[in-house]
């Protein structure tokens, strides 16, 4: 079987400029109109319209997203952008979707999260009748980043050529397992130890810290839901006990907690949750509400760090 017979086909296609952008996007989205697919495009804002602007008419059929909002926290794509999608359109069509995750700009602290969402698409899309196209800037993203991108993409589309062929580095499960890396320390950060009987101080805390570091309205209930979130998870799951990190850092407010649990689930926090599912919303909620998540798990527990903008 071709990498393009799958039911779920995941293709990177890389691209030195706007006529190769184009040359390899619109024919895979007018495609999709001609055969009354669904359609999506998640780009960054300046290559949506770029995008709008060659589509013409047929861009009011298409779902338009621009991924620097929409996909700013990588793992809010797969159950907020690529996720939300598929599932609302009606079953036994295939679903497409252009997916631009990885841009010039995105921080060395985003891109790790980055690269491990594009690795576990493939595990979150498995079997489904599914075809995400995801653009790569060959001129403006390092050597490392289009590395990656083999490893995550089953099939690549080289800059310039007319066809695809199957990644003789795909290795989905490598990319997750190497940027699983250690956070750096954060020596100024304020530190609470919690229990379940002080679980609800160390969210009082948390708010209280992130208020005297600047957030404020809707920014300071979304650190109280996410302190509330993590902390309750340590303690139903991270053997009853954990500790929680606040501080600041390039005009953010972060927020931390460890403890002793094992995350074995790589896909935890980027299913969308079903509407009779009891509990399981916690990584989900922060991924959602946060503008970057990051986690690191080893031998000794589990470490979740929630970045957000005033």
């Amino acid at each position: 079987m071709t990498a393009t017979a799958r039911p779920f086909v995941h293709p990177a296609l890389f691209y030195r400029d706007e006529q190769e952008y184009l040359a390899g996007t619109v024919p895979f989205v007018r495609a999709a109109l001609e055969a009354g697919e669904p359609v999506a495009v998640a780009v960054p804002g300046e290559n949506l319209r770029l995008l709008e602007a060659e589509l013409g008419a047929a861009a009011r059929e298409v779902r338009l997203l621009d991924m620097r909002e929409a996909g700013r926290n990588p793992g809010r794509i797969i159950p907020g952008v690529l996720r939300a999608f598929a599932d609302a359109q009606p079953s036994g069509r295939r679903v497409r979707i252009v997916g631009e995750p990885v841009w010039a700009g995105r921080t060395p602290a985003e891109y790790p999260a980055c690269a491990q969402h594009e690795a576990l698409i493939n595990a979150a899309f498995e079997g489904r009748e599914v075809s995400i196209l995801c653009p790569y800037d060959a001129v403006r993203l390092d050597e490392r980043i289009l590395a990656d991108a083999h490893a995550t993409h089953p099939v690549v589309i080289p800059a310039g050529a007319a066809g695809e062929r199957a990644s003789g580095a795909y290795d989905p499960a490598d990319v997750v397992a190497r940027y699983n890396e250690p956070l750096p320390a954060a020596p100024d950060a304020l530190v609470f130890r919690f229990t379940a009987e002080t679980l609800s101080q160390a969210r009082h805390v948390a708010v209280a810290e992130g208020a005297r570091l600047g957030l404020t309205g809707t920014r300071l209930e979304d650190l109280a839901l996410v302190a509330a979130e993590l902390t309750t998870n340590s303690v139903v799951h991270g053997g009853g006990r954990g500790e929680v990190r606040v501080w600041a850092a390039d005009g953010q407010v972060l927020c931390e907690v460890r403890d002793a649990g094992r995350l074995a689930d790589p896909l935890a926090g980027r299913r969308p949750a079903a509407r009779d599912q009891r509990g399981g919303r916690g990584l989900l909620m922060v991924n959602l509400l946060a503008d970057l998540v990051r986690l690191h798990a080893d031998g000794d527990g589990t470490t979740v760090r929630a970045w957000l903008t005033p």
